[in-house]
């Protein structure tokens, strides 16, 4: 990748990595003002807002961050398997989506109860709690990548050790 690429390539992982931080911190907020208020107005704004923002805001964000940060990987020296902390931002990346694509779904069911303003209820309780729990969690999680890429912790995978002739651990089979 050329220096110019990689910088463009860098620029738009960091983009959508903070965007997607920013987004879910906004999410965190309307999950606290959704679960706290006594206002049923005010909470059915909130998850019908929050449905808005998961799938027009922060689905997007979350894939494309996660594309990018491939991509970024691939085209510079630290490689996507060479280093240990390349390896865990990957994999915190991938969880956090998981957990995030499992959630759209109690996100979607706040929402429709929110146009029925049943949304108050006893019976969703728990999902209000949840929902911000979840939130809460994933923000703190999403800061692990972002403190990992601006440390770098040291540390190569067996992917990113030199490998010489009359190395014993590179057989060959004849």
């Amino acid at each position: 990748m050329s220096p110019g690429l990689r910088k463009f390539a860098l620029g738009a992982h960091v983009a959508f990595s903070v965007g997607w931080i920013g987004a879910l911190l906004a999410f965190f907020a309307l999950a606290i003002a959704g679960a706290s208020s006594g206002d049923t107005a005010l909470v059915r704004g909130c998850y019908l807002t929050m449905d808005l923002v998961a799938r027009i805001v922060l689905l997007p964000l979350a894939l494309a961050s996660l594309v990018s940060g491939v991509v970024q990987s691939l085209g510079t020296v630290w490689g996507l398997w060479r280093h240990y902390w390349v390896v865990f931002k990957l994999v915190i990346t991938v969880l956090a989506l998981v957990v995030f694509l499992l959630q759209l779904g109690s996100i979607s069911d706040l929402a429709a109860a929110a146009t029925n303003a049943q949304v108050t209820s006893a019976r969703y309780g728990d999902a209000r709690a949840s929902l911000v729990l979840h939130a809460g969690v994933g923000l703190i999680v999403l800061l692990v990548p972002l403190f990992l890429s601006i440390y770098k912790p040291r540390g190569v995978t067996p992917f990113g050790r030199p490998r010489s002739f009359g190395d014993p651990t590179a057989t060959e089979s004849s």
